[in-house]
C-alpha cells in the first residue's frame, strides 16, 4: 500500500511543501512514482518520516538527521534506544519547567513577587507557598484572607527579608525562653506570645485574642505546626500555646 503526498502530510500534520523538500534534499524520498510522475509513500517511508519528525522536534537540524537515519552503523533499534534516552532527558526538564511554572503560578496567588534568586535569599529551602492550597481552602472566603493577599502583593525583597528577620529572632527568644524554664504564664513567655499576634497583624492580617487562641491550639493539634515549634525546641508548641491561652486572658 502507498499513500499520496496528500495523505502522508494530512497523517503526519505536515505541509505538502514540506515534504518536498525533503524529497529535494534526499532527507525522505518516495519510494515511488504514479505513472503520472505523482510522488507515493510506502510504509517504509512513513517510518522514516516519522523518525525525522521526532529529531525535528528535539531541535535537530536537518543535515545531523539525515546523517543519523542514513548512518550504515545503526539499526531501528539504536535509534530507538537514542530516542528514549532524548526522550527521558527531555520529560525531566519539562517536569522540572512546569514546577517552576507551578511555583510561579502560586507565587502570583499568595502574592510574593520575587525571583527565584530573590525567594531564595530571603526563604532559603523553606517554601512559604507548601500550604498555600489548604490555606486557601479553608480561609480563602474570609476578609482576613482577603487581607493578607493585599498585603503581600505590595511587599519588595526587602519587606520580606525584614518579615524574615523578625521571624528567626523571634524563634531563637522563644526557644530560649523554653530551654531556660521560663512557664508560659509568665510576664516573659506572655510578652513574647503578645509579639507573635502583633507580627501577624503588622504583616498579614488583624489578628485579635480569639483568633490567636486559636492559632495556639492549632500549632499543637496540626502534626505540621507542632514540628514546625518543636523543632525549635523540646516542648515549644504546646509552650507557645499555653503562653497565647495566659496572653489572651491577660489582655481579656
Amino acid at each position: 500500500m502507498s499513500y499520496s503526498v496528500g495523505q502522508v502530510a494530512q497523517f503526519a500534520g505536515v505541509t505538502v511543501r514540506t515534504l518536498h523538500h525533503y524529497d529535494e534534499i534526499g532527507l525522505l524520498a518516495p519510494s515511488e512514482r504514479s505513472t503520472a510522475g505523482h510522488r507515493r509513500y510506502s510504509e517504509a517511508d512513513l517510518d522514516r518520516l516519522q523518525q525525522v519528525l521526532f529529531y525535528r522536534e528535539l531541535g535537530f537540524p536537518l543535515d545531523e538527521i539525515q546523517a543519523l537515519l542514513d548512518d550504515p552503523d545503526t539499526d531501528p533499534r539504536e535509534h530507538l534506544r537514542r530516542q528514549h534516552e532524548l526522550l527521558t532527558v527531555r520529560i525531566e526538564k519539562l517536569q522540572k519547567m512546569a514546577e517552576a511554572v507551578e511555583h510561579a503560578m502560586e507565587a502570583q496567588k499568595m502574592g510574593i513577587q520575587l525571583t527565584p534568586e530573590e525567594r531564595f535569599e530571603v526563604f532559603g529551602d523553606k517554601d512559604p507557598e507548601q500550604y498555600q492550597e489548604e490555606a486557601e481552602q479553608r480561609w480563602g472566603g474570609t476578609d482576613a484572607y482577603a487581607e493578607s493577599q493585599r498585603r503581600a502583593a505590595t511587599y519588595t525583597k526587602e519587606d520580606w527579608k525584614r518579615i524574615q528577620a523578625e521571624v528567626d529572632d523571634w524563634s531563637a527568644r522563644y526557644a530560649a525562653l523554653v530551654a531556660a524554664g521560663e512557664p508560659a504564664v509568665g510576664e516573659r513567655a506572655m510578652d513574647l506570645a503578645e509579639e507573635h499576634r502583633a507580627h501577624v497583624s503588622r504583616w498579614y492580617f488583624e489578628v485579635s485574642y480569639e483568633m490567636h487562641i486559636c492559632f495556639g491550639d492549632m500549632y499543637v493539634d496540626d502534626e505540621r505546626f507542632k514540628a514546625y515549634y518543636d523543632a525549635m525546641g523540646e516542648g515549644v508548641a504546646e509552650h507557645l500555646r499555653d503562653a497565647i491561652h495566659a496572653n489572651a486572658v491577660r489582655n481579656a
